[in-house]
């Protein structure tokens, strides 16, 4: 089926999905206007919702009416203090931590800091919440990028299922529990299907999933790291004359073994023209280069922290293709929604989540002052504190963000990085952020 064809078929779709994602994005932005009062509405449905848990009867959520009693109530901590309550969850007592009735559907592995991986509950109201979230972050993308709207969409993940628990429940990326129950309309746009995910080989993966883009004119290309994407381009580079073989052809042949059922189900007609065009290009140009087979809109990966040094290299091979961040997003929840292109700024998700900040020069301190999004300075930098519906309270995610400006009444923050990344051998206090930077500046010439 021709693209104009497929995009003509799947309009009167989209647009009913795009109406309701209209919808959500309109009162994202509304929520915005009233910044407290949104977080004490959410922050009351959490606590009226979890009052039967072990977790909400150890801490006398039933107590609770306001902002102050759950400060009071609940002290900041990391996972080892939530350790005792997954547990629980892991062995089948969901509402250790969970309301009756919410069904665990994954554990989202994170590495942990004592060799013990995280597991984060993921529940069906979490995962409708990150959802949500990714629509908002999706619509802004598409209305600022009209060019990529109904194209084929190439997102690099991780599969869900990694391993199980004793009681079969699937551990891994959450990124492969929201490709796998996307809705049918987005589902269709993907180029990479199931399976691909869960190649270990890393080779014989980024082959087969630029393989699989390949003949499909990609819009969107989603990752969480830009590294990923650098990767499936450079492997690409390394075995372009195999791979034009394989357009040509309609064959699959990736540099290490790929599992029979797996290379079963992925099928591929003969390309003689796009292998030409290929092949052209690579004389041209004396590499192969993404333009040479696709017309991407937009780039969107992280580009915070350290990862912003990847992005010379992107430009080198996508050339002046604009790139958006995917936000401040962790196996707990997302915690921001970039709107702009080139930066890794975005707004407070406010809505998923009770958000709260620990100035930075206090994280690690008994005593040090807490503050609500509203609360905030431009400029300041702070560690990231999060109640939301995995039933983690007051959760220090440990992350390090900087406040660059707002959207209303909320913050606009960046990713600096993660724990406590400070040289401060003679009094210092040089951040890994500004090694960053600097070598950014030296790399760039500036």
């Amino acid at each position: 089926m021709g693209v104009d064809i497929a995009r003509t078929i799947l309009r009167p779709v989209a647009y009913i999905a795009g109406r309701h994602a209209a919808r959500q994005i309109r009162a994202f932005f509304k929520a915005h206007r009233s910044t407290r009062a949104t977080q004490d509405k959410l922050l009351d449905k959490l606590l009226r919702s979890h009052e039967n848990t072990a977790f909400g009867r150890d801490h006398n959520f039933a107590s609770i009416h306001s902002y102050e009693d759950f400060k009071a109530a609940v002290p900041i901590q990391g996972y080892e203090g939530f350790r005792t309550y997954i547990d629980r969850v892991i062995a089948g007592d969901t509402t250790a931590l969970l309301p009756e009735g919410q069904d665990v559907l994954m554990f989202s592995l994170t590495s942990g800091t004592t060799g013990r991986p995280k597991h984060i509950p993921v529940t069906p109201t979490f995962l409708r919440n990150m959802r949500r979230g990714w629509n908002i972050f999706g619509l802004k993308m598409l209305r600022d990028h009209p060019k990529g709207w109904l194209r084929p969409i190439l997102a690099i993940s991780s599969p869900m299922d990694e391993q199980f628990t004793a009681r079969g429940k699937p551990c891994g990326a959450i990124s492969g529990l929201l490709s796998a129950t996307q809705k049918r309309i987005v589902r269709r746009m993907y180029v990479i299907p199931p399976g691909v995910s869960a190649v270990s080989d890393a080779p014989t993966k980024y082959y087969t999933t630029l393989r699989c883009g390949l003949g499909r004119n990609v819009g969107i290309i989603t990752t969480a790291n830009p590294s990923s994407t650098i990767k499936m381009i450079e492997t690409g580079q390394a075995m372009a004359e195999q791979l034009i073989r394989d357009v040509a052809d309609g064959t699959l042949k990736p540099p290490g073994g790929i599992d029979p059922h797996l290379a079963a189900r992925l099928r591929f007609k003969p390309d003689r023209a796009l292998a030409a065009r290929m092949a052209e290009g690579i004389r041209r140009d004396g590499e192969l280069l993404p333009r040479h087979f696709w017309d991407v809109a937009c780039l969107n990966n992280w580009t915070g922290g350290t990862l912003g040094l990847y992005l010379p290299r992107l430009r080198e091979l996508f050339g002046v293709v604009p790139v958006r961040d995917i936000g401040l997003l962790a196996s707990e929840g997302r915690f921001s929604i970039p709107m702009d292109d080139g930066t890794p700024a975005g707004v407070a998700e406010i809505t998923a989540n009770v958000l709260e900040f620990i100035p930075a020069d206090e994280h690690g301190s008994d005593n040090a002052e807490v503050l609500r999004p509203h609360e905030l300075e431009t400029g300041g930098e702070y560690y990231l504190v999060f109640s939301n519906w995995t039933g983690l309270w007051r959760y220090d995610l440990r992350d390090r963000v900087r406040v660059v400006g707002w959207m209303d009444q909320s913050p606009v923050f960046e990713f600096l990085s993660r724990g406590h990344h400070t040289a401060n051998i003679t009094g210092e206090k040089i951040t890994e952020h500004q090694v960053v930077e600097a070598m950014r500046r030296i790399g760039a010439g500036m």
